[in-house]
């Protein structure tokens, strides 16, 4: 199974285990959003850890599966969404823990979430305008300052984990050995508090919020599937497929 749970200590646990980038195809990040609002909704769930096996975190959508099957757009956009919204309206926090890459939906997880604990090798990144695509930054506005988001997106670059903790975007950074265990040992901290006023602070904090980023995301949608229609859409998922990763040139 691409995704499993485990729930001990009133630590709800999402795995993410996809090999090999932990890519996510339409029908798997639909999955992950009803796993993630099944999980909040636990009353022996006071703290939701999600993370992932392997040498990446996330590694964006399945582009091999929108390149041969560009129709699934919508429904892909959709689990996008809902996986989104799932974790910041879950009742109870969320904290993600990355590690290696962390790409289109691993932005939008990591934005989504209360707390980012990062491993040492981590790095965000939207490669979206050399796969054709939009959307996520919605996420990583939430995370980091609106130039630096801009710079990411429209080069294409990489926000290392040092620089995100710098910016306060990750809690802490720590050895990639140890950040299933420190990330464990910071959500035990959460999980040692009142469910009630753990659900009330959440709903609280998200009250609070100067913008609402589920709307924000709707928004980029809208020319996400604009920007799949263009032939340079195709032509940027072609050259990904067929030419190991680089960006098509234009």
């Amino acid at each position: 199974m691409p995704i499993r749970i485990h729930v001990e200590d009133n630590i709800g646990e999402v795995i993410v285990d996809h090999p090999p980038v932990n890519a996510l195809d339409s029908a798997t990040v639909n999955e992950l959003a009803d796993i993630i609002a099944e999980v909040g909704q636990r009353e022996d769930v006071r703290c939701i850890l999600i993370r992932a096996v392997g040498k990446g975190f996330n590694g964006g959508a399945d582009i091999k599966e929108m390149q041969a099957n560009p129709e699934r757009i919508v429904n892909l956009n959709r689990g996008n969404y809902r996986t989104f919204k799932a974790i910041h309206t879950c009742p109870v926090p969320v904290v993600s823990a990355v590690q290696g890459f962390v790409i289109g939906t691993g932005i939008g997880i990591c934005g989504a979430s209360d707390v980012v604990i990062a491993a040492e090798n981590a790095y965000f990144s939207l490669p979206e305008v050399d796969r054709g695509a939009m959307g996520g930054a919605s996420h990583l506005q939430r995370m980091f300052p609106i130039q630096k988001v801009r710079a990411a997106f429209f080069t294409g670059g990489r926000i290392p984990a040092a620089e995100a903790y710098r910016l306060g975007a990750v809690e802490m950074v720590v050895p990639v050995e140890e950040l299933h265990a420190k990330a464990r040992e910071f959500c035990a901290i959460i999980a040692s508090k009142s469910r009630k006023a753990l659900t009330t602070a959440k709903e609280a904090l998200n009250g609070i919020e100067p913008r609402d980023v589920d709307q924000g995301y709707r928004w980029e949608q809208g020319f996400t599937l604009e920007m799949y229609m263009h032939e340079d859409s195709q032509k940027s998922r072609d050259a990904f497929v067929h030419e190991k990763g680089q960006a098509a040139k234009f």
